[in-house]
């Protein structure tokens, strides 16, 4: 049987074992510890912000940067649709009301247009939301320009989903750094790992320091266990942030070899009649932390849907673009803002998507074996129909 090939594995580069040995060697294995400290300090510079907390998710980091924007209950916080739940739960948390808001086709994120609708529909309800989570798809920053420029006019504060961007840039700026708050994932499927783990990232130091207080179960300056607010058990361990130190270092380099896979992809494929893969805007630089693309059935032959059933045959993990949050029975009745009237693309996007294997230490080999289970597939099926 084919060894199979994952979707996003972890990549351990070695230098990981230096800093784990260093916590083993002088008994800093509970949370918190000196490589916490330099994980934190280390990201934040890389990416171009004032402070960094590490957290024991991205969802951890982006619960705790609504509570400092102050989302709380009879609030609305309007969210990118195209996404993993996660990018949502925690307004549900904080006991606020999600607003789903459609990708552009340029992108694939948050569409100004129908955000700018949202808001003014919002703003003549007098009922404006908290808070907007944009977030940034598959390794590619949404175009922040327009988008900041319309939470600026309502005076809305953005949170910044950049959990799968780590790395990539807008205009010259590491994404991740746009929002009053910015968040980071280190999930075992991410460009860099720490088995799971997250960051919130803000040039607003004193805010970061409250959420330091939360995140470690709120406890008082008192000489006994004493605890006047809220708290939770969120900080990142001492051995998990050595794990992320040792990958940081090799960033680039996993961002490079994501970019070499999804290139080898395009040469093979982007003949294929009815194959669109996810563009790259010019105003930015995508990591292709997955490579993504469309399939048009009408002139393929083939669905999205039954060349993933074909991969697995041959033991390779593909899977659909995430499906829309304002198609998930969780949020049955929230409302939804299209790309344009009639006109929903992340729909499509998750009804036409697949994301294929992408990892920094897929082999050409393993790669082809990918390209040519996708020929296959279009053979198979338009020898069938």
């Amino acid at each position: 049987m084919n060894k199979r090939i994952y979707l996003s594995p972890p990549h351990m580069s070695g230098e990981e074992q230096h800093y784990i040995a260093e916590a083993f060697a002088t008994n800093w294995i509970a949370p918190l510890g000196p490589n916490v400290e330099e994980f934190e300090r280390e990201l934040a510079e890389y990416v171009g912000a004032k402070g960094a907390l590490a957290l024991s998710s991205g969802t951890a980091a982006i619960h705790l940067g609504l509570r400092l924007l102050g989302v709380g209950p009879g609030d609305t916080v309007f969210c990118s649709s195209l996404t993993f739940v996660a990018s949502a739960n925690p307004i549900l948390y904080q006991g606020a009301t999600p607003v789903f808001i459609d990708s552009e086709p340029e992108t694939w994120n948050m569409s100004p247009g129908a955000l700018e609708r949202a808001l003014r529909d919002a703003e003549a309800e007098g009922a404006l939301p908290k808070a907007v989570v944009i977030v940034n798809l598959y390794g590619q920053s949404a175009d922040m320009e327009p988008l900041l420029a319309l939470c600026e006019k309502y005076g809305i504060p953005v949170l910044e989903d950049a959990a799968e961007s780590l790395g990539a840039t807008y205009k010259g700026k590491k994404s991740g750094t746009f929002g009053a708050f910015g968040v980071y994932s280190f999930n075992g499927n991410k460009i860099i790992s720490t088995s799971g783990g997250g960051m919130l990232v803000s040039d607003d130091t004193e805010a970061l320091e409250k959420a330091r207080f939360w995140s470690t179960q709120a406890r008082d300056a008192a000489r006994h266990y004493q605890h006047s607010e809220l708290g939770y058990n969120y900080r990142m361990s001492n051995i998990l942030a050595g794990v992320g130190r040792g990958q940081l270092r090799v960033l680039d380099e996993r961002i490079q070899a994501r970019r070499a896979v999804f290139d080898r992809y395009v040469n093979a494929l982007a003949d294929v009649p009815g194959f669109a893969f996810m563009p790259e805007a010019e105003s930015g630089f995508a990591t292709r932390w997955l490579t993504a693309l469309t399939v048009d059935p009408a002139q393929t032959g083939v669905s999205a849907a039954e060349i993933v059933d074909v991969l697995a045959e041959e033991n390779i993990e593909a899977r659909s673009v995430w499906k829309p949050l304002h198609l998930q029975p969780l949020f049955t009745g929230c409302k939804y803002y299209p790309h344009a009237e009639g006109h929903s693309v992340s729909d499509e996007l998750f009804h036409n998507g697949i994301c294929l294997p992408s990892g920094s230490s897929l082999t050409e080999e393993e790669q082809e074996r990918v390209i040519q289970g996708i020929k296959r597939a279009l053979k198979l099926y338009i020898e069938t129909k």
